[in-house]
């Protein structure tokens, strides 16, 4: 009796429950230890009331980094330009707390306790919304779950390509071409539809398609420098590691290090960073993550142009019968 098939089934066996195991890490642990690391917030006002605050925020050692300002406007512009999530200003009557729910409802809801927490008793703390999130979305919870579709739609588009032996421009153009159509689908869903984000159209489905290009980009790149394993290889990357490091339904810094910083490096994470600037906050910090999706498809695209074609399979020549040579052949003839 054969062994192999035991051994297959024993493979699986063990294979199944390693790959649960890294999928409850990579999803679970992230989001069983949220809390703030380094995030940025602001704090302005008269000086001994507003180092009052500081000094508030930073009693919990590497939770807050915290920006001072002169006045409300200043703290108000850092907040439009992604610079801050939110600022706490000393008034006469109290702390005045300036959030950006479109930038992390979860963030603006940690701000409004750790203020009306380290406030005097008795004292109301006023919130404003800065940059409210939109009303079709207010907890932030559909764009969240828009990163894992975005993913799967790129992972596809990479498979794809790849599986149907698409090479050199011919799968560099499917890719393009399939990006682009997602991201219009996407912005027809999200924005003409759900309500989900609010910014210029035609910016948001370019900043769809973008994501989706850079995941199919990756995916296929990855196939064509390792074969069939760079799928799932790039499955692992965009899936697995991307969409639950991406931040996207909380913020960066408030997962566990290096889990943001890394989150931000992949596709998923930066696209969703990127669509939260382009929808809300008219373009401000969309540097980076421009910068880093940009990277993914350009790289991705290179392998995929560069990439050799699998030769055909050439039928083998036709060979003739050998004549008989010499006495042989006469012998045959005369006969």
């Amino acid at each position: 009796m054969s062994t192999a098939p035991n051994r297959r089934a024993v493979a699986v066996i063990l294979l199944i429950p390693l790959m649960v195991t890294l999928a409850l890490w990579a999803f679970a642990w992230p989001a069983a230890r949220i809390a703030p690391r380094d995030l940025p917030v602001g704090v302005a006002g008269a000086a001994p009331a507003a180092e009052q605050l500081e000094q508030r925020f930073e009693q919990r050692d590497g939770a807050f980094e915290v920006h001072r300002y002169a006045d409300e406007a200043a703290a108000r512009a850092a907040i439009e330009d992604r610079v801050v999530y939110g600022a706490a200003v000393a008034t006469p009557q109290g702390p005045h707390l300036l959030t950006a729910s479109a930038a992390s409802p979860v963030v603006s809801q940690l701000l409004r306790e750790a203020v009306t927490a380290s406030a005097p008793e008795g004292t109301r703390v006023e919130v404003t919304d800065v940059v409210a999130a939109p009303a079709g979305d207010p907890r932030g919870s559909a764009l969240g779950a828009s990163v894992l579709p975005l993913a799967l739609a790129g992972m596809a588009a990479g498979a794809v390509v790849t599986l149907m032996g698409l090479r050199g421009a011919r799968g560099a153009l499917t890719l393009l071409a399939a990006s682009a159509l997602v991201g219009l689908a996407a912005a027809a869903v999200t924005h003409s539809w759900l309500g989900v984000v609010t910014g210029d159209w035609w910016t948001e489905a370019g900043v769809l398609a973008l994501t989706v290009l850079a995941i199919g980009s990756a995916v296929a790149g990855l196939a064509a420098l390792f074969g069939p394993r760079g799928i799932g290889l790039g499955a692992l990357l965009m899936a697995l590691l991307g969409n639950s490091f991406s931040g996207v339904t909380s913020a960066p810094q408030l997962l566990p290090e290096p889990v943001g910083a890394i989150g931000q490096w992949l596709p998923p994470g930066a696209g969703g960073s990127l669509l939260r600037s382009v929808a809300f906050f008219d373009g401000s910090a969309a540097g980076g993550p421009l910068l880093t999706l940009s990277l993914w498809s350009a790289l991705g695209l290179a392998a995929v142009l560069l990439a050799r074609r699998t030769p055909k399979s050439v039928e083998p020549a036709r060979t003739e019968p050998a004549e008989p040579a010499g006495p042989a052949r006469e012998s045959a003839l005369a006969g």
